[in-house]
């Protein structure tokens, strides 16, 4: 994964991911999923945000559905093997479905 200002692996990773939460929250319908399949509510995103695996099962929910990817990529300036890399960063290998 290509990092920027001196950002390592992980931190350029975390951006990544809280840019992919920054998408998904312009679009209510697919963070409503998000966040129903997380099992949590808008009120306590905040706080899930701050948890080990939130931002790498945010990145496994955009990775699990290609058109939400490539959407994602195409309007922040990704491209999906960065996405499917800071997966790898954030939480190891992403299971396989």
């Amino acid at each position: 994964m290509q990092t920027s200002n001196n950002m390592g692996p992980e931190a350029a990773a975390q951006a990544l991911a809280i840019d992919a939460l920054g998408h998904l929250a312009t679009d209510p319908e697919s963070l409503g999923r998000f966040l129903a399949l997380a099992g949590i509510g808008p009120e306590n995103l905040r706080t899930a945000a701050s948890e080990p695996g939130f931002l790498a099962g945010l990145l496994d929910f955009l990775l699990n559905d290609e058109s939400r990817l490539l959407a994602f990529c195409e309007n922040r300036g990704h491209e999906p093997t960065a996405v499917a890399t800071a997966r790898e960063i954030l939480g190891g290998p992403a299971p396989q479905v």
